[in-house]
């Protein structure tokens, strides 16, 4: 296996852990320094840090990881794709754009950046017909 083949495999299983809840084995895949940047200059150390300030985001939230690309070296890893997931209001969403670059050092994670449409596509703010009309009823 390549170097830029094992680097995509272990971003791989570290999002597919994040998406199915398994942090603390994910976590296991970041070095101790670790930076994850976020749209609107959030910052997180941990994930533990990333999933507190997610909460006022949104439910949850998974990917559909559609390419990988990545440097010879493996140094760098890019991942794009659509999330998917559930806003505080209940509403389902699908097919939001994202793409996540990876620095990876000695096997690990140094640094996630994360661009994505989320707060763009207004899903976020997307209201349930029910919570619509008790808002009209108000």
């Amino acid at each position: 296996m390549s170097a830029s083949q094992r680097s995509i495999a272990l971003v791989e299983a570290f999002l597919a852990d994040i998406g199915a809840g398994r942090h603390s084995v994910a976590q296991a895949s970041l070095a101790d320094d670790a930076e994850l940047v976020f749209p609107g200059g959030r910052r997180y150390r941990s994930l533990a840090e990333l999933a507190a300030g997610s909460r006022s985001r949104y439910r949850r939230v998974d990917k559909h990881r559609d390419v990988y690309e990545a440097t010879e070296d493996g140094s760098l890893v890019w991942s794009i794709g659509r999330l998917h997931g559930e806003n505080l209001h209940g509403v389902v969403f699908d097919g939001v754009r994202y793409v996540d670059r990876f620095r990876l050092r000695d096997g690990l994670i140094v640094e996630q950046w994360v661009w994505n449409d989320l707060a763009e596509s207004g899903v976020l703010d997307a209201r349930t017909h029910d919570e619509l009309a008790q808002e009209w009823r108000a």
